[in-house]
């Protein structure tokens, strides 16, 4: 008889603030803010494409305000990092480019009424893997690049070559029977550099400065493999080493792949957008749901259809052990939480400038959201 531990491996992935897509999700969403401090009911929906030298800013925008495009694109590039003719994109030089349009009256006609803003399913996913009520294999991705930036912004003289694009990822060991964390697998992490500096002394300093204050010792064994820039080099990089588009991280801004994905992304949309309202709001219910003790994971999808208000459907499903709550559940929320597109605003204050912030290190398992309070822990509670 086999009495081998059974085990599984799982990955999440990061990217940090300098990746391409990331600039462009952060000037969407800069974009928002500030259309939102001015005009809270403004209806974006802002689109961006960065490469060599330029970046494009479109998409579908009604608002009563005026915003300084110009200056909020280049003022978020120099945030970056981006301030270095070297690196072929910077906020000084590149050029940026308006394309906006109105927003369809056909879709405004049933938004105005308090409908959804588009159809589609949204999901929302919570587990006490970890304090933030995430998977550790995604908060361990999001930390490592976080610290990548933090280094080359605040400690540049940890790391004097850094530049702002990064990627990580995390493999994570578990037990197959109880889902627990065994060990860490593998770290990956890429980051770009300066001409002037050896691959060894890269990984060295990521090892000593980043990976070690991060990743927990214990979780660390002689098996552990640690690749760092694996293709041996990685100067070019940004929109100049590869182009970026809003909304393309979109696993990344979620759970990392431990939870369906309705395939609607976040940045650049207005709280009518369901695709991010109720994707929100579904995290919210989830994340309460699980710390009210209910389940160790669950998962709600909802779904709407443009221009209707109510949800079209409510789906929650909770670890196998717990399957029995599930209705429950489900009714509780059907009956006593307000679903609708005006109710999630209302409920968790979406019509304020909040979400450039969220634009980078991942949307949930943060705890300066509204999605992310534990203020219904005690009503779902009275269900166990």
């Amino acid at each position: 008889m086999d009495t081998k531990k059974r085990t599984y491996f799982f990955t999440s992935e990061s990217v940090s603030e300098g990746h391409p897509d990331k600039v462009c999700d952060q000037v969407s969403d800069a974009i928002l803010d500030a259309m939102l401090s001015e005009d809270p009911q403004s209806r974006v929906a802002c689109e961006c494409y960065a490469t060599t030298g330029m970046i494009v800013v479109g998409g579908e925008i009604t608002t009563k305000t005026y915003v300084d495009l110009q200056a909020i694109v280049r003022n978020v590039i120099a945030d970056i990092g981006y301030t270095d003719a070297d690196y072929r994109f910077d906020s000084l030089s590149c050029a940026v480019i308006n394309v906006i349009n109105h927003q369809s009256p056909d879709i405004a006609m049933g938004v105005d009424t308090g409908g959804a803003g588009d159809q589609g399913m949204m999901f929302g996913y919570a587990c006490d893997e970890t304090p933030d009520f995430m998977p550790a294999t995604l908060i361990f991705a999001h930390q490592l690049v976080h610290k990548l930036a933090d280094i080359r912004k605040n400690q540049p003289n940890l790391m004097p070559y850094l530049r702002p694009d990064s990627k990580s990822q995390v493999t994570i060991e578990y037990d197959d029977e109880t889902n627990q964390i065994i060990r860490i697998d593998a770290i990956v992490i890429s980051t770009q550099h300066g001409p002037k500096v050896s691959q060894e002394k890269i990984k060295e300093d990521i090892i000593k400065y980043v990976i070690n204050p991060i990743i927990p010792k214990e979780l660390m064994d002689e098996n552990t493999k640690i690749y760092v820039n694996p293709t041996g080099s990685f100067v070019i990089g940004g929109p100049h080493g590869d182009t970026g588009l809003t909304g393309r991280k979109i696993i990344v801004d979620t759970y990392g792949g431990r939870a369906p994905h309705g395939g609607g992304a976040f940045s650049g949309k207005d709280p009518t957008k369901v695709d991010r309202s109720a994707a929100y709001a579904a995290r919210h219910l989830a994340k309460n749901i699980v710390a009210a003790g209910i389940s160790s994971e669950c998962t709600i999808q909802l779904s709407y259809a443009i221009g209707i208000a109510d949800p079209v459907s409510i789906n929650v499903k909770l670890a196998p052990k717990d399957h029995s709550k599930e209705l429950i559940v489900s009714e509780y929320i059907q009956k006593n939480i307000d679903l609708t597109p005006k109710g999630i605003i209302t409920r968790l204050d979406l019509r304020r400038p909040i979400y450039r912030q969220t634009a980078n290190y991942g949307h949930f398992g943060r705890d300066n959201y509204p999605w992310e309070e534990l203020n219904l822990v005690e009503d779902f509670k009275k269900l166990k």
